[in-house]
């Protein structure tokens, strides 16, 4: 019975969950192995059921900084590129607050945008305004055809929450990230929260 208890709890990872749009979260399920998205928390930037979807990894920072990798930005400029995902790795995409400061931007959901200006973008990183929680960098993207984020939340690949509050977006980084989203989703699912790497070996 005991044994049955733990798999009926610590192993499960089967709970319902909402339903995705643009701006919500995806939250890896606990054992996704997959390099781009273990432990990730994915901002979905452009959604519509049966259509191609596209979001942005927000938790996995490259190791390297806007200064060190971008023309035009000044080499003290330290603010981290994080990898949105396996798509387009030579592309850069920028996630913010700041749809007041750029032009040509897109609203994702209420607060929170997508691209501008990036000569705007330069000017505002290289005078050292203040950046910090209101705007992140990616290299790459993550994508999905038409019916394949669905069907991989039906597998209980990905839970959803719903669009977080765009100035707590960027609070967190890499794996504080992954267990601050996934108690948010509350009580249920807090077994994810302890599963180990590979069960079988535990």
């Amino acid at each position: 019975m005991i044994f049955n208890d733990l798999d009926t709890s610590l192993f499960s990872i089967k709970h319902p969950t909402g339903k995705p749009a643009a701006g919500s979260l995806l939250i890896a399920e606990p054992f996704l192995r997959e390099e781009y998205f273990n432990h990730g928390v994915i901002s979905l930037i452009e959604y519509e059921r049966g259509k191609s979807a596209m979001g942005l990894v927000l938790n996995k920072p490259t190791g390297y900084t806007l200064g060190e990798a971008i023309e035009g930005i000044d080499d003290e400029v330290d603010i981290p590129i994080h990898c949105g995902g396996p798509m387009s790795t030579d592309r850069l995409f920028y996630l913010h607050t700041l749809g007041h400061v750029f032009d040509g931007v897109k609203e994702i959901s209420p607060g929170l945008y997508l691209g501008g200006d990036f000569d705007q973008v330069k000017s505002y990183v290289n005078m050292g305004l203040d950046t910090d929680g209101k705007i992140r960098f990616f290299v790459g993207y993550s994508g999905w055809d038409a019916m394949q984020l669905e069907d991989e939340i039906d597998k209980y690949v990905w839970a959803v929450a719903p669009p977080p509050i765009p100035d707590a977006l960027f609070g967190n980084d890499g794996d504080k990230m992954w267990h601050e989203a996934v108690r948010k989703l509350g009580a249920r699912y807090r077994n994810w929260l302890y599963h180990p790497a590979n069960p079988h070996l535990n």
